[in-house]
């Protein structure tokens, strides 16, 4: 790959912001580092993208919503970048459609890193323009809209790699660190969580670190809980072995109607890259293919697989809101990009007694509540409004973050939602119960 010449050094106003803007735009380059032009221009499925697409949306942002309003000496790179490179927003105009995305030949990887170069080169010029303060919410969205986009990249490079025949590793392997003795975190156990009136959601206000946060992450609001108990750790591929070797995958009455027709029709026997090898099992991982690790958390399974094994473990899912309330207070951080794991890790001993592990990092965690407005929301005016409250529908909530987020990027109070047929990103299941 062409790598971006090297942002000009500017000083700006706010060094903070300036140089987080840098270290985002260069670590998404970082993540292509390696891959061949080929590698950037596949799109394996509609719900995946290109790698240079992701390249060049998340630079699109900086350049429509800041740059092009903002900046009156900015001229745009190249107008067809427009329609090539615009997601979902539909204020703004017309896009090339999503399957259609790995298509575009052309531009090529050259032509989108010079494109990355002059808008960080225009935006950094913006952030010494006494405007700067004023946008600073708007950048800061913008680094964390490209901050998602890092995680997809990974979860796109992944089923990519995993419909070639060679089976390409996107890294060379990496041991994870070394478990806990089985028997302490290893099997796990439940952790009882007070009920009560709880407050759910992010208020800025209340915020002590003045912290970003998405607008579908509030208002804050009072919920009802009664008492639950939460499982310790996620769900292991151990124990998802168990839920296959007892027929799961083909019992009906396990199974929702829509999922149970999503396994006929997609023919699901087993979480998404498990393979099987030598009458056991192997996951074909970011990190090449290996044999199935039992003690890591299960990944890359949907919401309606999710709800077909908590029903054959007699249990069920936490709600968005339960899983909050036993996650406050926690520090949010564990096996995330940083880490460079690039997949889930079996548990270690908590660092909290009496405190639930691996509840930020590892894998998303499906939860029962559908994806909908907090009582009093209200979407952003324009085109940004967009960004969260038209997908509110036909979707369920994970929390959690997983092994491809980005260090730093998630709180108790995120929201992420998937479409409950989906698995290709790092999805996991933690059980709950009635106290």
């Amino acid at each position: 790959m062409q790598r971006p010449a090297t942002a000009p050094r500017l000083v700006v106003r706010d060094d903070g912001l300036a140089e987080r803007y840098r270290r985002v735009r260069a670590t998404s380059v970082g993540l292509a580092g390696g891959l061949s032009p080929e590698d950037q221009v596949v799109q394996s499925m509609p719900d995946a993208s290109p790698v240079k697409w992701h390249l060049a949306h998340t630079t699109w942002f900086f350049e429509t919503f800041l740059l092009i309003p903002n900046l009156p000496s900015y001229r745009p790179f190249d107008p067809a970048f427009g329609y090539l490179f615009n997601s979902y927003y539909e204020a703004i105009g017309a896009r090339h459609p999503r399957p259609r995305r790995g298509l575009v030949t052309r531009p090529g990887v050259a032509e989108v890193a010079a494109y990355r170069d002059h808008v960080d080169a225009a935006m950094l010029t913006l952030l010494d323009n006494p405007v700067a303060e004023r946008l600073a919410p708007l950048v800061t969205l913008g680094l964390a809209h490209e901050e998602q986009h890092q995680e997809l990249i990974l979860m796109d490079l992944l089923h990519l790699f995993s419909c070639n025949p060679l089976a390409p590793a996107y890294r060379p392997h990496r041991p994870a660190p070394r478990a806990a003795p089985h028997g302490a975190a290893g099997e796990g156990r439940w952790i009882a969580v007070d009920g009560g009136i709880v407050s759910i959601g992010h208020d800025p206000a209340q915020d002590p670190h003045h912290g970003f946060a998405f607008d579908n992450e509030g208002p804050r609001h009072e919920v009802l809980l009664r008492p639950f108990r939460l499982f310790s750790r996620p769900v292991t591929n151990g124990e998802w072995r168990a839920f296959i070797d007892d027929g799961g995958y083909r019992t009906p009455t396990l199974w929702l109607s829509d999922g149970w027709a999503a396994v006929n029709a997609e023919g699901w026997e087993a979480p998404a890259y498990w393979r099987r090898r030598d009458g056991g099992w192997a996951e074909f991982t970011l990190l090449g293919e290996h044999p199935l690790e039992e003690d890591a958390p299960v990944c890359h399974v949907s919401y309606y697989e999710a709800d077909a094994f908590v029903r054959w473990a007699g249990k069920r899912l936490p709600t968005e809101a339960e899983w909050e309330a036993a996650a406050k207070g926690l520090p949010a951080t564990g096996n995330t990009l940083g880490t460079g794991l690039l997949r889930p890790a079996p548990a270690l001993s908590p660092a909290i007694p009496d405190r639930p592990s691996q509840m930020f990092g590892d894998v998303w965690e499906w939860t029962a509540s559908s994806y909908s407005a907090y009582p009093g929301f209200r979407a952003a005016e324009g085109a940004v409004g967009e960004y969260n409250g038209k997908f509110m529908a036909n979707q369920y909530v994970l929390r959690g973050g997983c092994c491809a987020t980005p260090d730093g990027h998630v709180r108790a109070t995120y929201r992420n939602f998937f479409y409950p047929h989906q698995r290709w990103m790092f999805s996991g299941v933690r059980l709950a119960e009635d106290a």
